[in-house]
């Protein structure tokens, strides 16, 4: 059985999803852990779901109050066939989830993937109502082009970004599912994860939400509004003096170690947590890791 720090990696999920009306539709999550005054918010990326947080938030749940939403579309979240699934769109569903379930409280997020760019946009504009932010793997704006990227990256996602191929490979074959998931982890993923990764997805229409993802990817000003948006979360992110955890591997999937050493130069009031070799989906390599350094960390702040 893997484990991370001598502890078994289950994938089990023995959680109860609410659901809340948002925008008229209903978004699923994880309401777990103490009735203090810390709350910790979740959020994955792209085909994950609170499944990826599995392993990671019993951790945080010793202390505080964790709430770990699927995206909409994802998960058990309702599908919305009208819905495009723009980063926009998404941002809409969490500022709304949010003002739902957590109307006044202060809280900490935790996010990776597309999930961090939506935190990050909503931090950013709500910086107020944010104790910190830990963040592992997530996608920068970067200039250059496809140059600027690692080069097993832009062999993946560039023909994603072609509307034939990358529809093909996405909604008729599952490609993210069944081969970016499994490419981004270290060990392997078991059938029993490997069954709830796909039962979100497991009819083509259902499966538009991780199409549009990598078409959203900003590089080199392109698509320009997700450019703009990740611009201005990325210089707050750089400016702003909230307590900050970075979590990084080795060799990294989009964080790259020459990235992170960039990175972490330039964001103020980060503390940086190197968890090991490692791909994209590290909470399913190092979920005990990642949940216990939270905890420490937010306990060390008094967050």
């Amino acid at each position: 059985m893997s484990t991370d720090r001598g502890l078994e990696i289950s994938a089990a999920f023995p959680y109860e999803k609410k659901k809340v009306r948002v925008l008229g539709n209903q978004m699923a999550y994880v309401d777990v852990g103490t009735t203090s005054e810390s709350t910790v918010v979740f959020l994955h990326g792209n085909p994950t779901s609170s499944y990826l947080w599995r392993n990671v938030f019993p951790h945080v749940a010793k202390k505080s109050r964790c709430i770990i939403p699927d995206l909409i579309g994802f998960g058990d979240s309702d599908k919305v066939p009208e819905l495009e699934y723009r980063v926009r769109d998404h941002q809409r569903y969490i500022d709304a989830f949010l003002d739902a379930v957590l109307p006044t409280e202060r809280i900490t997020l935790v996010i990776h993937d597309w999930g961090s760019a939506l935190g990050f946009d909503w931090a950013s504009r709500h910086e107020d109502r944010v104790a910190g932010i830990a963040f592992m793997e997530w996608i920068p704006a970067l200039g250059g082009g496809w140059d600027a990227r690692p080069p097993q990256f832009r062999a993946t996602f560039e023909p994603l970004r072609t509307p034939e191929l990358g529809r093909k490979m996405i909604v008729e074959d599952n490609f993210f599912v069944e081969t970016v998931l499994p490419r981004g982890v270290f060990r392997a993923l078991t059938e029993e994860e490997m069954t709830e990764y796909r039962r979100p997805f497991l009819i083509p229409a259902d499966r538009e939400p991780t199409w549009r993802f990598p078409n959203e990817i900003p590089i080199d000003g392109h698509p320009e509004e997700v450019w703009d948006k990740a611009q201005k979360y990325m210089k707050w992110l750089e400016g702003s003096d909230l307590p900050k955890l970075f979590f990084w591997v080795k060799p990294g999937a989009i964080i790259r170690e020459e990235h992170f050493k960039t990175l972490s130069e330039k964001i103020k009031n980060v503390k940086t947590v190197y968890l090991g070799p490692g791909s994209h989906y590290v909470q399913e390599d190092y979920p005990h890791s990642i949940g216990q350094e939270v905890s420490e960390w937010m306990a060390e702040l008094k967050l």
